[in-house]
C-alpha cells in the first residue's frame, strides 16, 4: 500500500472515498432509503459532508448508520487504520495502531474492534459450503496461554472445550475457496456434527483427521480421514494440510501479535483473520475497501464493546 496516498492524511478526501465505496449511484438516505436524491449543504455553519434529503427533509452524512457514527476520530485515519489492519497478514495490535495513527491506545482498541466488526462476514447460508465434487477440510485447534503459566487463582477448575481453560475454535474449508470459522463450546460431536449437517451440502467430500469426533461423519458426507496419530499426513486427496495452513496464521497473529484474546472477543478476531483469507486473491486496496463496505447497517458502542483494558 501507498502510505502516502492523499486518503490517509486529508479528511475531505477520505470522505470523498467512502462516499465512492458506499454510494457509487449517489448518496443514500439512511432514513427513508431514498437513492440519489439529496442536496449537499455547503454552508458555512454546516459541517462538511452534510447532505439533506429531499424526500424526508432529513439531514445525514457518509457515516451515518455506520460503525463510523458520531466517531469523533478524523475519517483519513479510520481509512489508514482500515488498509492497515486489511494488508497485515497476521494482524496489527493496537499498541501498533496507537504508534502509528497518534491517538491513545484505549481508542486505537476501540477502532481495532469496529474494523474487526466491518470485517466479519455473516454466517453462511444453510448448505453454501462444498457440493458435488467439492471438498471441504474440518478441523479444530485451541486458543489460550498454557494452564502451568496462569496464576494458581486463574486456573480452570474443569476442562473446557476439549482442553484445560482453552478456548474451542471450529473451522471449514472449502479447497480453492472460503474459511469459515466460529467458537465453539467443545469439539465434541454433538457440538460439531450439527455445524457440518447444516453448513455443508449432502454430497461434500469432508476431509477431517482421526479424531473420533469425525468417526461417525460418513453417515452424512462421502468422509476421508487421515490418522496422524500412526503419522499419516497425506493419502491422496486425503488431507487437512489446507486448514492447518490457516490455523498456522491464525496462532501466529493470536500469539506473536495479539498475545491475549479474551472469549469475550474471540469471534471478531475469527471474522477478521476469516475475511483476510477469504480475500486473499485480491490486492490489499481492494481487500481494504472491501473491510469498509462492511461498515454499514452495523454500530457498536463502547458500552457495548466493553471494557477495554480486560479484552
Amino acid at each position: 500500500m501507498d502510505i502516502t496516498n492523499p486518503i490517509f492524511h486529508d479528511v475531505d478526501k477520505a470522505r470523498a472515498h467512502l462516499e465512492a465505496i458506499r454510494w457509487p449511484n449517489g448518496p443514500i438516505c439512511p432514513h427513508c432509503g431514498d437513492v440519489d436524491h439529496a442536496t449537499k449543504l455547503d454552508g458555512k455553519s454546516t459541517r462538511p459532508g452534510v447532505y439533506k434529503c429531499k424526500s424526508c427533509r432529513k439531514p445525514f452524512s457518509v457515516t451515518v448508520g455506520t460503525l463510523f457514527e458520531r466517531s469523533k476520530i478524523p475519517l483519513s485515519k479510520w481509512v489508514l487504520a482500515t488498509h492497515l489492519m486489511s494488508s497485515s497478514k497476521k494482524g496489527m495490535s493496537a499498541h501498533q495502531l496507537h504508534r502509528m495513527l497518534g491517538v491513545t491506545y484505549k481508542t486505537a482498541w476501540f477502532m481495532a474492534h469496529r474494523i474487526r466488526e466491518a470485517m466479519r462476514e455473516p454466517i453462511p447460508e444453510p448448505r453454501s459450503m462444498g457440493g458435488p465434487g467439492k471438498i471441504v477440510e474440518a478441523d479444530e485447534t485451541f486458543v489460550g496461554g498454557k494452564e502451568k503459566n496462569r496464576h494458581k487463582s486463574k486456573r480452570a477448575k474443569t476442562r473446557l472445550g476439549g482442553s484445560w481453560g482453552k478456548e474451542t475454535v471450529f473451522s471449514l474449508v472449502e479447497r480453492g475457496g472460503k474459511v469459515h470459522s466460529r467458537h465453539t463450546k467443545s469439539v465434541a460431536a454433538k457440538t460439531l456434527r450439527p455445524i457440518l449437517v447444516t453448513q455443508l451440502q449432502g454430497d461434500t467430500h469432508l476431509m477431517t483427521d482421526d479424531a473420533g469426533q469425525y468417526r461417525h461423519m460418513g453417515k452424512d458426507f462421502k468422509h476421508s480421514a487421515v490418522n496422524h496419530s500412526a503419522g499419516e499426513y497425506v493419502r491422496g486427496e486425503a488431507h487437512t494440510n489446507t486448514i492447518e495452513s490457516y490455523f498456522a496464521i491464525l496462532k501466529r497473529g493470536i500469539i506473536g501479535v495479539y498475545h491475549h484474546v479474551s472469549a469475550k472477543h474471540l469471534k471478531r478476531y475469527l471474522g477478521e483473520f476469516d475475511f483476510r483469507y477469504n480475500q486473499r486473491s485480491v490486492t490489499d486496496f481492494e481487500r481494504a475497501d472491501l473491510a469498509l463496505k462492511g461498515i454499514t447497517g452495523k454500530r457498536m458502542t463502547y458500552r457495548r464493546t466493553g471494557a477495554w483494558a480486560t479484552a
